[in-house]
């Protein structure tokens, strides 16, 4: 099994604690990291594991580097039965009961078409003290035993 790691970004954030995921799972779970930009929705295999980083943007929204991905799931809706993704959130508490939604939008989306989310879904608090890439590093430690539950 393969372990995908998608990441949605507006300003970079997400692609560095792609990378810091990728460190941790890469002892054990070959990893392959890719802008959600430059990712088509056929390219999903239910047999891999899918690791998604998400930012916010705005008031909730999703970042501008994960709306074609997600356009392109509401438009093909792929069956993602069998599929096991884990998310990792970024997003700042100052915007309340919007926090964290990018990687909450991408969960819905992906359990609609099938897939389970598993494992603790990470939400990274920009306001917090915490860097994302430390708090993504531990998070992944997490998910490796996760991931060999599959």
């Amino acid at each position: 099994m393969s372990t995908v790691i998608l990441y949605g970004t507006e300003t970079g954030t997400g692609e560095l604690v792609a990378d810091a995921i990728s460190d941790v799972l890469a002892a054990e779970h070959d990893p392959s990291i890719y802008d959600m930009t430059e990712f088509a929705v056929e390219d999903l295999d239910t047999e891999d594991f899918l690791v998604v980083v998400c930012s916010t943007y705005g008031e909730g929204e999703l970042p501008t580097g994960a709306e074609p991905f997600a356009d392109e799931l509401d438009e093909v809706k792929p069956d993602l039965t069998g599929l096991r993704f884990a998310v990792f959130g970024l997003g700042d508490t100052v915007y309340g009961e919007t926090f964290n939604r990018g990687g909450e939008i991408m969960a819905e989306r992906l359990t609609a078409l099938g897939a389970t989310q598993v494992g603790h879904h990470g939400r990274h608090d920009l306001s917090g003290k915490v860097k994302p890439q430390v708090q993504a590093k531990e998070w992944a430690e997490e998910l490796t035993s996760v991931i060999d539950e599959g």
